[in-house]
């Protein structure tokens, strides 16, 4: 009986997070699945069945293959650049050094600015071919400033989410980094194995793990980057650097197609439960070797 009635009490407890993710999550999606069979228009006034026209209209539209494109890309890009350059931070935080903390600090305080402020960091003190450093420096070596953003859009855009997730992965590196057994590197250096076969043969299969979390992490929130690309290029020029958000955006609320932007959310989150299903199954036999 006491049993029961801590099960009963248990479930009462738990039943308002529960609710509150119900009307959090399920609900809204519940409602877009919906929307995205409509042919719903914010322009037109009413709303008729549209069947599976939305999802037809939104794959076969070549800005789709260009953003999906783009996506890809971004994600790839931006996960090359954390991944390689956290694991040479991980390494050069982890040398004494005077004022380590300081420098750990710095280091990862750019994780910890929105989005939105970084983009515009980036576009307007950076970037800017006008007033940017870059360009300030471009013309103190005689040369021409560089428009990044209009004539490397995607590249921009990579370089400044690396920016942004560049200490989340020095962190979680520099984290494992620190547990690898000291004692093991000793002997290693003792038995004569040079620097580059130690950090091949010991520290790289100690970070495996690590680095499997870091691709999975960035990877789902990669998939959805779109404050950057709203603030600095608007997707432009063209669709040079439009990805599967932004282009939902563009669909529903620059061409107030309401049902056409359903359906393009629908195909994202299916696209990105995919990807999120093979990465946690890679994550999963690499926790068990």
């Amino acid at each position: 009986m006491a049993t029961a009635h801590s099960r009963t009490a248990a479930r009462l407890m738990v039943s308002p997070a529960v609710i509150l993710l119900f009307l959090w999550m399920i609900v809204p999606l519940g409602m877009t699945i919906y929307f995205s069979f409509l042919r719903y228009n914010l322009l037109t006034p009413g709303t008729s069945f549209a069947g599976f026209d939305n999802y037809y209209y939104f794959l076969t539209q070549a800005a789709f293959w260009d953003a999906l494109r783009n996506t890809i890309t971004l994600v790839v890009g931006v996960l090359l650049i954390t991944v390689f350059g956290g694991i040479g931070l991980a390494l050069l935080l982890d040398q004494p050094m005077w004022g380590q903390g300081i420098v750990r600090v710095m280091v990862i305080a750019p994780f910890f600015v929105m989005p939105t402020v970084s983009a515009l960091v980036w576009k307007n003190m950076f970037m800017n071919p006008v007033n940017g450093m870059f360009a300030h420096i471009a013309k103190g070596l005689g040369l021409q400033p560089y428009d990044f953003l209009s004539q490397a859009p995607l590249a921009s855009i990579i370089l400044i989410v690396a920016w942004s997730w560049l200490p989340f992965s020095t962190l979680i590196l520099l984290t494992a980094l620190q547990s690898l057994d000291r004692e093991q590197q000793e002997a290693a250096e003792m038995d004569g194995a040079s620097p580059l076969a130690r950090f091949w043969y010991l520290t790289i299969p100690h970070l495996t793990r690590s680095i499997t979390v870091v691709i999975l992490i960035q990877t789902i929130f990669l998939l959805s980057v779109f404050a950057e690309i709203l603030v600095t290029t608007n997707g432009g020029p063209g669709t040079a650097s439009t990805n599967l958000p932004y282009l939902v955006y563009a669909q529903s609320l620059l061409s107030f197609d309401v049902g056409g932007g359903s359906a393009g959310g629908i195909i994202a989150v299916i696209l990105a439960n995919i990807v999120a299903f093979f990465l946690m199954r890679m994550i999963g036999k690499n926790l068990e070797a």
